[in-house]
């Protein structure tokens, strides 16, 4: 069995109401824990000030009187003010570092009855922290005797044992998923759980975001999602300030992030803010990170390690405490490795780094991203807009099959929605509709060697050889040979060919697969790409 200790301070008034035997006739918050049937105490550790040193050894006398077997250690603390803050928690951190705490042989609580409220509220903070190995526990008199026993409770901090609050956590989470995709009720399963966990980074960190993924995957969105949870929760309070670091050329690109003073450079006819300044308090979303210059690298490094940077041409640091969320369809481990971004830089925003897939990759999430673009032509045009029934399942059809390559993900199919949205009649979307903008999307995605003809199939086979291959087989042959010499490994191959089928695999072996169906005509792999 596990002894009980109990830590607390001594009341100077709650502990001393009388003198005498009157004063077992009235409640006292640490002699009323001792008097406990329900609790067992073996060990009292009582703090108390210096100045009430005698009341603290009469309580003491007195917890032994209920029980011989208690041991009643006292401390006497030494704080001026009682109510000053620091004071009290330097004070008490003390205690607890140098207390010898053994949670697998005793077991802890932590009386927060008596004592200053800073004192509470100090001994709260040291136990959520884990610094006090221990339950809280409250004692009150009990109303209707006005006995000396009274009553206590037990508080556990451990949140996740309270099924209401752990409910309601729960809640908020997914409160917050929601909000970050826009409401929009995705369907991807790993797209989803990245999401959640984006979602508890935003609300937990203030460490800088990595999202990387291709263009039009949605990056510069959920940056801009994130900003907002964090201000609908109260945990941001400056600006959303956005910037594509692609279109920061030459000596511009110094000054619209860093600022410049008056007179820096021939043309600085004005003082300049500049970007990072205006982020102060709040998030600052860097898109295509990776296209910044090494001398700007160097300087936002600088900024994010030491909350400050110096405009151009200015000899006086400007504070600037932000969120930095950035953004990359870079393999910016590449650049490292090419000597075009720092590394130092990559492992200070690496912290948490998150790869958007693109819309390919996602294919079971087009279509409530389709109703989502939908209800947003609605409020941009302010009536109704939707598909008839035959329309909406040609467009699905479409755009789940392996004629739909989403070249620019999201913003094709945004721009698909706008395209058919304006042209139908009366909000309503058809087949001729439909129609035509799939063959726009078609004719959009062909590359100009896509546009050329087919492989020559007699580059890789004799005319004898040809003429026993179904003409089934040949065109079918052409494109994969096509496909082939667009990739770079026949894993890359693989993933693009088989794009449908290997999604209702629970293994996928692309290459092997390839591998297989080429090895029938006797082809191989690095023979198609030389």
């Amino acid at each position: 069995m596990k002894k009980t200790v109990v830590i607390g301070f001594l009341g100077n008034v709650l502990d001393f109401r009388s003198r005498g035997a009157k004063r077992w006739e009235k409640w006292r918050p640490s002699i009323s824990l001792c008097m406990q049937d329900s609790l067992n105490v073996d060990r009292f550790e009582l703090l108390h000030h210096r100045e009430d040193n005698r009341l603290a050894h009469n309580t003491a006398s007195d917890m032994q009187t209920i029980s011989e077997e208690i041991d009643v250690r006292l401390h006497s603390v030494e704080n001026e003010n009682p109510w000053d803050f620091e004071q009290v928690y330097s004070t008490l951190l003390d205690f607890c570092m140098n207390y010898d705490f053994k949670p697998d042989q005793e077991d802890y609580l932590l009386h927060i009855t008596t004592g200053t409220h800073v004192a509470q509220i100090c001994w709260f903070l040291l136990c959520e922290a884990n610094y006090i190995p221990a339950k809280l526990v409250q004692t009150s008199p009990d109303k209707e005797h006005r006995g000396p026993k009274g009553q206590y409770q037990i508080i556990d901090l451990d949140l996740s044992k309270y099924d209401a609050i752990n409910s309601r956590f729960k809640h908020q989470h997914l409160e917050g998923t929601e909000f970050l995709k826009s409401g929009i009720a995705t369907r991807n399963g790993k797209f989803n759980q990245m999401i959640q966990q984006i979602e508890k980074v935003a609300i937990r960190s203030t460490a800088p975001l990595l999202i990387t993924g291709p263009t039009g995957a949605g990056k510069s969105q959920l940056a801009k999602r994130i900003y907002l949870l964090k201000q609908k929760r109260g945990l941001i309070h400056g600006e959303y300030v956005s910037v594509n670091c692609a279109t920061l050329r030459g000596d511009g690109a110094m000054s619209a992030l860093f600022g410049h003073t008056k007179g820096a450079f021939t043309g600085a006819q004005t003082k300049r803010q500049g970007l990072l300044a205006r982020a102060d308090q709040g998030l600052l979303f860097l898109d295509e990170i990776g296209e910044l210059n090494p001398d700007e690298q160097a300087m936002l490094l600088h900024a994010l390690e030491e909350k400050s940077f110096y405009p151009v041409g200015s000899d006086t640091p400007i504070h600037s405490d932000f969120q930095l969320i950035a953004g990359t369809n870079k393999d910016l481990h590449k650049a490292v490795a090419e000597g075009t971004f720092r590394d130092d830089l990559l492992a200070r925003i690496n912290l948490w780094s998150y790869q958007l897939p693109g819309l390919q990759s996602r294919r079971e999430d087009i279509e409530p991203n389709l109703d989502y673009e939908l209800h947003q032509m609605e409020i941009q045009h302010n009536h109704k807009v939707s598909f008839n029934k035959t329309a909406r399942q040609k467009y699905l059809e479409f755009g789940l099959s392996s004629e739909a390559c989403w070249q620019n993900n999201f913003r094709d199919l945004n721009a698909s929605v706008q395209r058919m949205t304006t042209l139908a009649d009366g909000g309503r979307i058809n087949e001729e509709n439909v129609n035509e903008e799939i063959d726009r999307l078609k004719n959009h995605w062909q590359t100009p060697h896509q546009q050329q003809s087919l492989v020559s199939l007699e580059d890789y086979f004799t005319q004898a050889t040809l003429h026993d291959i179904d003409l089934f087989d040949q065109w079918q042959l052409q494109k994969v040979i096509e496909v082939c010499q667009q990739s770079k490994t026949i894993s890359d191959a693989g993933r693009k060919l088989f794009n449908q089928s290997r999604l209702k695999k629970k293994s996928v072996n692309d290459a092997h697969r390839l591998k297989q169906y080429l090895t029938r005509f006797d082809l191989n792999f690095d023979d198609l790409i030389q």
